[in-house]
């Protein structure tokens, strides 16, 4: 999962980032709101932790110029001001959810999850394509009903795969899907995991294919194509 943090305060930025990122997840943080909606438009976000105290644009504003713009990215405000009101306010501006300030990092993670299981509240708990399995709960991979090792980094292309199965990514897309801003990944890196996952896939009915020029496609086994038997439309 990929994460938008808004934070100004450098503090609970620092602390509120280091929790997230032990979740594996990718956070990209930044201290301001001006530039929202192009951030947004610009990144493959799967939500926004979005500040309602910011200098300049407020997170409030913020928030509506989004869902004004049409974008349903959910958002989860982060919020000092504990009156019914102000929390009313801010489901009405849009948000999915709200924590008030100052709060647990487990309840915070926890709130993060919630979130994502009401908005992908059609994907199913396994994806099945052939003879493989992703199950997300449990982080695991299967495959003829064995269970194939996957690090961190190797979960989050294959699923980024899988949620794109039948289009092509290029490799920046795969990189921005998984990695930070603020990190520099190497220009084979993308290559190295597809080559690992292929290894790994060996005995797997779903392929992924090099569209030379362009990027990589995963083509689902034959039978399968066209369902939406992994979850997703």
């Amino acid at each position: 999962m990929r994460i938008l943090f808004v934070e100004d305060d450098a503090t609970l930025g620092e602390v509120t980032l280091r929790a997230l990122c032990t979740q594996s997840w990718a956070v990209d943080w930044v201290r301001e709101a001006n530039n929202l909606n192009h951030l947004v438009q610009s990144g493959q976000f799967d939500l926004i932790l979005l500040d309602v105290g910011l200098p300049g644009v407020d997170g409030l504003t913020a928030l509506r110029r989004l869902r004004v713009a049409g974008i349903k990215t959910p958002v989860l405000l982060l919020t000092a001001r504990d009156a019914v009101d102000e929390r009313v306010q801010g489901l009405q501006c849009g948000a999915d959810d709200y924590l008030i300030k100052p709060f647990a990092l487990a309840e915070l993670l926890a709130r993060i999850q919630a979130v994502m299981r009401r908005v992908h509240a059609f994907v199913t708990d396994d994806i099945t394509l052939g003879n493989l399995r992703m199950d997300l709960a449990a982080k695991r991979l299967f495959i003829n009903q064995k269970s194939v090792e996957l690090l961190p980094r190797e979960w989050a292309v294959l699923h980024y795969l899988l949620k794109n199965m039948g289009r092509v990514v290029s490799k920046e897309q795969i990189l921005s899907a998984i990695f930070n801003w603020d990190k520099s990944p190497g220009s084979n890196t993308a290559e190295v995991y597809v080559s690992r996952l292929r290894t790994k896939l060996a005995d797997a009915e779903v392929k992924i294919q090099t569209v030379r020029g362009f990027g990589y496609l995963l083509e689902a086994p034959v039978e399968q194509t066209g369902s939406s038997d992994a979850g997703y439309p």
